[in-house]
Parts: structure tokens; sequence; C-alpha cells
């Protein structure tokens, strides 16, 4: 036993001198001891040089995944052939179902579940918080999802959002129709009249053209909608990259590793963002918004390996601190892409879409597309 009155109150006992059947000393102690929670140490080995690179390579590579399906809707030798853009929107939501289950709720689990050193110490092991936190998040997220729409809606009068082919019809080519079957317009005829008769009840001698004001209004509630789904979205995944990029930055011998299988782990992540974030009709004051947000998710992770970079002989990705922090960091955004992932992206998109082709090939493609996105992710998942 150490005599050193400041030293932690864990370091008490020795691990050398202490066996699993011990029961003089906590179970918990040896968990976190185990873990390398207590007594760990920095892990950083070297390759300065490569992890250096790492800030261009992976700031290149997902900036431009994310920005293409933005620049391909706005710049007319850019724009993909309608296969691939529905490849890639579908793509993306497997990927984003994927990093919720795999790359966000597994590593919560090890950092602050019930098995894990914090899990097993303190108040932490008074409750299961890990399922606790992703339950709030995902209530929480739904609130926020419902109470943006009852805004839009008691400003704007009833919600009428894009239909997925006009979006696509900007992005693809244009000799290439999105789909051939006939699309209901009740819904929206219905919406635009009640508009049109709310404004000719508030200004009765107005000699305006209505159609055109109710497009404008159409046009600013499904905005509104859109993007606020798709800030929740860009939220949860920039949570994720924060911690991934400090990690790279001064993790030990799993940096050779970690490298190439994060740069696919952005750009798939990238590519589906950017499909979310080429759907939604930007006002034309806002036009510079897309590309904004496209640069900020680009810019997120490389900045985090940098700040790892500067405290990569000090930073212990051990440590029961930066376990807390990444752990409730992971749940918050675990349940954010979960509710996101199923509500906003698969149920709305197959679902609740009244305009949803009824092609079976193109609803078997889109389904095969969001496997590939979701196994892949889930593949990377054995590395990162």
């Amino acid at each position: 036993m150490s005599d050193k009155s400041s030293d932690p109150w864990w370091m008490q006992w020795n691990p050398d001198n202490v066996t699993l059947s011990d029961t003089d000393v906590s179970d918990a102690w040896k968990t976190c001891v185990l873990q390398g929670v207590y007594f760990g140490g920095n892990d950083y080995n070297g390759w300065l040089g490569a992890r250096i690179s790492s800030v261009f390579v992976i700031l290149v590579v997902s900036t431009f995944c994310t920005l293409y399906p933005v620049l391909a809707k706005h710049i007319k030798w850019m724009r993909i052939n309608k296969w691939f853009y529905m490849f890639a929107r579908n793509f993306g939501t497997g990927v984003i179902v994927a990093t919720a289950f795999i790359h966000l709720m597994d590593p919560a689990y090890e950092e602050i579940g019930g098995l894990s050193c914090v899990g097993s110490t303190g108040h932490w092991a008074d409750y299961s918080w890990c399922p606790a936190i992703m339950l709030a998040t995902v209530f929480l997220t739904f609130l926020v999802d419902l109470f943006s729409a009852v805004f839009v809606e008691k400003k704007y009068g009833a919600v009428h959002e894009h239909n997925y082919d006009e979006i696509a019809q900007t992005i693809v080519r244009p000799n290439q129709p999105v789909h051939d079957y006939e699309r209901s317009q009740v819904e929206q005829t219905s919406s635009q009249s009640a508009i049109a008769n709310d404004i000719d009840a508030k200004i009765p001698n107005a000699n305006t053209d209505t159609e055109s004001v109710v497009d404008s209004i159409q046009a600013d509630i499904s905005f509104k909608s859109e993007f606020a789904a798709f800030l929740v979205l860009e939220f949860g995944v920039l949570f994720h990259s924060v911690m991934i990029g400090l990690n790279l930055g001064s993790t030990g011998k799993e940096f050779s590793t970690l490298y190439p299988v994060l740069v696919f782990h952005q750009s798939f992540e990238g590519l589906g963002i950017g499909a979310r974030l080429s759907a939604i009709e930007f006002p034309q004051n806002k036009r510079w918004w897309p590309y904004a947000l496209c640069v900020i998710y680009g810019l997120t992770t490389p900045i985090c390996v940098a700040i790892g970079l500067g405290i990569r002989t000090t930073y212990n990705s051990s440590s029961y601190t930066v376990n807390v922090v990444s752990g409730v960091l992971d749940a918050i955004s675990a349940g954010v892409l979960l509710y996101t992932g199923m509500v906003e992206l698969l149920a709305r998109d197959w679902i609740f879409n009244a305009h949803r082709t009824k092609e079976i090939k193109e609803i078997l493609f889109g389904i095969n597309s969001m496997l590939w996105g979701a196994g892949l992710m889930a593949l990377l998942g054995k590395w990162a």
C-alpha cells in the first residue's frame, strides 16, 4: 500500500500484488485496472508526419464527398446520373443508421455502460445511465422535431414538403426522368387552397398574384421544416466527429489502422450528409448555407485531430474523465442519430412518403444501396 496521502484513492493498491480472486479489493477497482483507466498512461508512439497528413487528407476527402451532391445540384456539367443520386441518398441513410448502432451505441456502453469502469463506480453504478441518456435524447429529439413542425404550422398553415422527385430532377441529368408513375397532387392543392383563402380573408382587396404568394409561402414552410430536421442530423454527427478526431491525433499503436478506416468513415458520412443537404431548397438569400454546413462538417474532425496532436504526449484516452465525456457524447449522438435515421430518413422516405416510387426495380435498388451503406459502415466498426 502507498503512504502518499496526495495520491488518488485507487493507488492504495498495487496491481502487481492484487489477484482477480482477492476479496479485499472491489471488483470495480479490478475492472478499472484491467481497462487501463487506473494506472493507464499516454499511448502516443510517434508517426508525427502521418498524423499531420491525416489532418489534410480527412479535410479534403470528407469536404469533397459532402460538397459533391450540393455542387451537382447547381453546376450543370456536374449533374449526376439519377441512379447515382438514388444510391448516394439511400447509401447515406444506411451509413447514418449503422453509425448510431455500431459507432456510437456500442462505444457508449464500453465507456459508461454497466460493465465499464465508469459504470461500476460511484453513482454511475446506481442506474443504467447509458441507455437512459439515449432514451432521453430520442424523446428530446422527437420533441424538438414535433414543436418545430407545430411552430411552422401555426405560423404558415399545413406543411407541404418537397416532392423527392422534384428535388432529384434538379440534381440528375435533365434527359433522365426520375419516375414514370403519376403523382398525386390532392394534398398539395388542398394546402395551397387553404393558404390562398387565408390570404384573401386577410387582404380582401388585394390584387396580387395569389398563386405566386402561395408558392412562396409553401417554399418557406418546406425549407424551415426540412432544415430543422437536417440540423438535428448534423448535430449528432458532429458530436461524434469531435471524439474520433481527438483519438486519432493522440492514439498509440492503433493509429496505422485507424487512419485509413476514418478516411472512409468520414467520406461515407459526408456523402450521406451531402445527399440530404442537396434535397433542401434554400431561399435565394441563403444559398451559401449548404456550402458552409459542408465545410463545417469537413473541418470538425481535422481540427480535433490537430488538437489531439497538440496534447498527444499528455492526453490519456483511457482516463476516467475522458471515458465519462466521450461516453455521454456518444450516448447523446446515438440517441439523435437513432431518431433521425429511423424516423426522418427511413420512415419518411420509404413508409410515409406519398410520392415514393412504385417501381419494384427502383425500390430494390434503393434498399440495396441502403444495405450497402449500413453494411460497409458496420464493417468499419471492427477497427474504429
